[in-house]
């Protein structure tokens, strides 16, 4: 998968793996130490080749999800620790489909638009007063995912390091109780079919009495 989307990978992963053992050969060779310094390069290869593998294919995951509904979800829910991240969007517009999600922090609540920034923005700002209403003192954060051109907007690949550089500003204590909060609000709630209101409906008596 990674080839695919990055076919400059392969040659990078060769040089990676092949650069330490030629240095270790070059030095063990000369040195009379054939048997150790090429071992040594053997095993920094193979490090270097993971580590390097390892980011490569992460770029890959990020570019095959870029233009899917629930990337930017997905790129929250990357974050390894210190955060609680809903992992249902929180919002979503029926007709466009765009979405929010939401994590909570240290630094605050922050909340990620799924959709075109010119267009999910009022989504996002309906959802902040939301969350303003039940953690007023909250310091509430707005992301949309997109190009980086215009302000609070983060590539998909940058939006879990975005968050985690944002500035604590409340105790794990605090934290706790801002999650309790929010998700006293419930999540998105299905539409109900076209039809009768089950909230208006009357029973029909004469069909209860048996008439």
């Amino acid at each position: 998968m990674t080839v695919r989307v990055d076919p400059a990978t392969k040659w990078w992963l060769l040089l990676a793996v092949a650069g330490p053992i030629v240095v270790g050969l070059a030095i063990g060779i000369p040195t009379g130490h054939w048997v150790y310094f090429p071992l040594l390069g053997i095993m920094v290869g193979v490090l270097a080749g993971m580590f390097l593998l390892g980011r490569r294919a992460e770029r890959a995951a990020y570019v095959n999800m870029e233009g899917q509904k629930g990337a930017a979800g997905a790129a929250l829910s990357s974050i390894r620790r210190g955060w609680t991240i809903e992992q249902e969007p929180v919002a979503i517009e029926a007709r466009s489909q765009d979405m929010v999600f939401r994590a909570v922090g240290r630094a605050g609540i922050v909340l990620v638009g799924d959709g075109p920034p010119t267009r999910v923005r009022k989504l996002l700002e309906t959802e902040r007063r939301k969350v303003n209403r039940v953690a007023p003192n909250v310091p509430v954060h707005l992301f949309t995912v997109g190009n980086g051109s215009s302000d609070g907007e983060v590539p998909l690949r940058k939006v879990a390091s975005k968050v985690q550089r944002l500035k604590p500003s409340l105790t794990k204590q605090e934290v706790a109780a801002v999650v309790k909060r929010l998700r006293a609000l419930g999540g998105v709630r299905p539409p109900i079919p076209q039809g009768i209101d089950p909230l208006r409906a009357r029973p029909d008596r004469k069909a209860m009495r048996g008439r």
